[in-house]
């Protein structure tokens, strides 16, 4: 059996339609499309978490909100209200 330029199975005709038994254009192409399938799992996991914190992001309390809702509920009467509210705002 001949083993030229056309009868080498690493470099001939092969049956996928093309010289070559190294395609590197469909190569790079499979490369390429695996890379961005990836990249839009990553983008899409990403997404994912940022509305997940955000949904149930707690608001976080100033100390002034704290004041007022302890002043609300009677905890603190309001000369002890104001005592604070001035502390906090020097």
């Amino acid at each position: 059996m001949m083993w030229g330029y056309y009868n080498n199975p690493m470099w001939g005709y092969n049956s996928y339609g093309g010289y070559g038994g190294y395609d590197i254009f469909g190569s790079v192409l499979m490369f390429i499309f695996w890379i961005l399938i990836i990249i839009a799992i990553v983008i899409l996991i990403k997404r994912l978490v940022m509305v997940h914190r955000r949904g149930y992001h707690i608001h976080e309390q100033t100390p002034l909100d704290i004041i007022k809702e302890r002043y609300a509920k009677g905890e603190i009467d309001k000369a002890e209200f104001e005592a604070k509210k001035k502390d906090l705002s020097q």
